[in-house]
């Protein structure tokens, strides 16, 4: 099993799924999700549209379209409030039920954003305590994923999700 950062442009990475930070139409936005829309190519959003709207913290598949990765994972994130409004569980079931998804679909490679950390306003530091450790627990004992990829698409994200990372496998390894 492989976990790393990764800093860039996600819709050009060349894994089995990447996941996107949705709205809950589905039907494409700002930031990542309006980056994924535009890369996929005009069949995407019908397929995004057959898929009726997600809700907070669901993951729904559709195939990749026009980009170099076979299918994308749709979750939809919580807008941050102030941490008190069950916001860290529906940042962890964003996490959990895109695994779910990519293991019922045989992915094997995956790719998610900072979920929640651009206009939903979810601080940096805690929404990546939540993604990589959610994430870690649920694949470093299975054979199911061979890699995750954290991906940053600026220098505070890439840095933040890189020590949070560092610091599980010291927490593992100690």
């Amino acid at each position: 099993m492989k976990w790393e950062v990764f800093r860039g442009d996600i819709t050009g990475l060349e894994v089995d799924a990447i996941v996107n930070a949705a709205n809950k139409s589905l039907l494409g936005g700002g930031g990542v999700d309006g980056a994924i829309h535009r890369a996929a190519g005009p069949e995407f959003k019908e397929a995004c549209r057959k898929l009726g709207g997600a809700e907070t913290g669901e993951a729904k598949l559709t195939g990749g379209f026009d980009l170099p990765a076979d299918y994308v994972i749709h979750t939809v994130g919580p807008v941050y409030r102030d941490g008190k409004h069950g916001e860290p569980e529906k940042l962890k079931d964003c996490y959990r039920n895109s695994i779910k998804v990519a293991k019922e679909n045989g992915i094997r490679s995956i790719a998610f954003p900072a979920i929640s950390t651009g206009i939903y306003g979810y601080p940096i530091e805690e929404a990546s305590e939540i993604a990589t450790r959610t994430v870690y627990e649920l694949t470093k004992d299975d054979n199911t994923i061979d890699k995750v990829l954290f991906v940053a698409f600026d220098d505070k994200t890439e840095s933040v999700l890189s020590d949070k990372l560092e610091k599980l496998y010291r927490e593992e390894n100690d």
